[in-house]
């Protein structure tokens, strides 16, 4: 178990310390790559798997629910304790709902249970996206409109990808290849580019930060368990939902704090310590995982 674990850890922060320290002695326009990949390599992926034929989608209907249930539940059981600590809501829910399903929730599911884990994790990390543009946004900002909001190529492609795989159209072969080529790029580069926004850690809110370092899973996967129970998922949908559950904050939180000017250093000590508590949190959940011989 703990080869597994290592095998399945070491990769994902092997290749964001490598964007680290690229990051350390470079100023690489990781803003840039940002909107590359999230413009043009992961559509390509999200629509390269939705549209496969061998991946049957509304197999993944139940965990797609379950998936919601984690991500907006986590706001309401939550919200009682930002109360009473007096923490603005703005600023503290966000980071706590929205995960890092794509930056790490991708590399890692792959990694831990193999290719056949990539239309999960794909369903996974497009539920996450389309409620943090859509409710998350809202949360923010209430006055913008919500077709403004969803304008978003990973929209487009999630739309497509949708509608190629329920019409019964197959796609040649040479074409699903080469965008499945094109979208494995976006895996790695989530991963490097973590590594370098990991060097903008502030420790100056840190009790904030390790506060949500231990909010953002425990919410997670106190959700996860009964939604497990009641949607009797298949064992890989279980093991994916629980390191769904898990996942730390989105890095995409600070970067839309930042836009909206919501307290974007604090938000930014909520992400960036969340995602260094991951080194704790997520091998004891794949322990776990491997352990209840989900896969």
């Amino acid at each position: 178990m703990i080869a597994q674990i290592l095998s399945t850890m070491l990769p994902v922060f092997l290749i964001a310390g490598c964007g680290a320290l690229y990051g350390r002695y470079r100023t690489p326009d990781i803003q840039g790559l940002n909107v590359l990949n999230m413009e043009l390599f992961v559509p390509m992926l999200v629509f390269a798997v939705l549209a496969d034929k061998q991946a049957p989608l509304q197999d993944y209907a139940g965990l797609a629910l379950g998936a919601t249930v984690v991500v907006l539940g986590s706001g309401i059981i939550l919200y009682p304790l930002a109360r009473v600590l007096k923490l603005n809501l703005k600023t503290f829910l966000p980071p706590m709902m929205f995960n890092n399903s794509g930056n790490m929730g991708i590399p890692l599911l792959v990694l831990a249970f193999g290719e056949q884990a990539l239309p999960a994790a794909i369903v996974l990390f497009i539920v996450e996206m389309l409620l943090h543009f859509s409710f998350g946004l809202h949360m923010l900002d209430p006055n913008t409109s919500i077709l403004k909001r969803l304008r978003l190529p990973i929209v487009f492609a999630s739309i497509a990808g949708l509608a190629v795989n329920f019409s019964g159209v197959a796609l040649p072969g040479w074409l699903l290849e080469t965008l499945n080529m094109l979208g494995g790029v976006c895996i790695p580069l989530m991963l490097f580019a973590l590594g370098v926004r990991m060097l903008e850690v502030d420790f100056s809110d840190w009790k904030l930060g390790l506060l949500g370092a231990i909010a953002c899973p425990a919410s997670g996967l106190i959700l996860a368990w009964p939604m497990i129970i009641v949607l009797d998922l298949p064992g890989l949908q279980v093991a994916s939902l629980w390191v769904f559950a898990a996942l730390p904050s989105a890095v995409l939180n600070y970067m839309v704090a930042e836009q909206y000017q919501q307290e974007p250093h604090k938000v930014a000590s909520l992400v960036l310590i969340s995602n260094l508590g991951s080194l704790v949190v997520m091998p004891i959940v794949l322990g776990l995982v491997f352990a209840a011989g989900y896969v």
